[in-house]
């Protein structure tokens, strides 16, 4: 569990991370470089899922020797599946890492939402629903594998 106390805002504990794929973590469906050390340390402290419609099919390789969980989704329910698995893993306890259209009902739902503006950009309403925005995928891990980082920039 990651645990951070943020002054004047919440605490949080977080069992459950879960992933965009594409636009987020990977580009053009390759993941990105840093990404897969990183996703290595954070499982150490809670539990990774990558929710994915899968674009270039190039997911589960990507991840295979990563410790995630890959959950492709049917393209045309993308948003309501991801908003339903932060329910399924407790709002409370969820983080959820994303940039698309598609991930702002979850990055709205979720305890610690963080949105990328990466390579592949980010959409205007999930940039508000989100709680802290960030530069790459590496930024955003390391939001939670260096808590200070996230403190300094929710603090109120």
């Amino acid at each position: 569990m990651i645990t951070i106390k943020i002054p004047g805002w919440r605490d949080l504990n977080i069992e459950a991370v879960l992933l965009d794929f594409n636009g987020t973590l990977a580009v053009d469906g390759v993941l990105i470089d840093g990404v897969a050390e990183r996703l290595k340390a954070l499982s150490e402290q809670a539990k990774l899922i990558v929710l994915t419609a899968d674009t270039f099919g190039s997911a589960s390789e990507q991840l295979a020797d990563l410790p995630v969980e890959v959950r492709t989704i049917d393209p045309g329910s993308e948003a309501m599946s991801k908003r339903f698995a932060v329910d399924d893993f407790g709002t409370v306890s969820t983080a959820y890492i994303g940039n698309g259209a598609n991930d702002e009902k979850a990055l709205s739902s979720c305890s610690l939402g963080i949105a990328v503006l990466g390579l592949e950009g980010l959409f205007g309403h999930t940039m508000q629903a989100a709680d802290i925005v960030v530069s790459s995928p590496l930024d955003a891990l390391d939001l939670l594998l260096k808590p200070k980082r996230l403190i300094a920039g929710l603090r109120r």
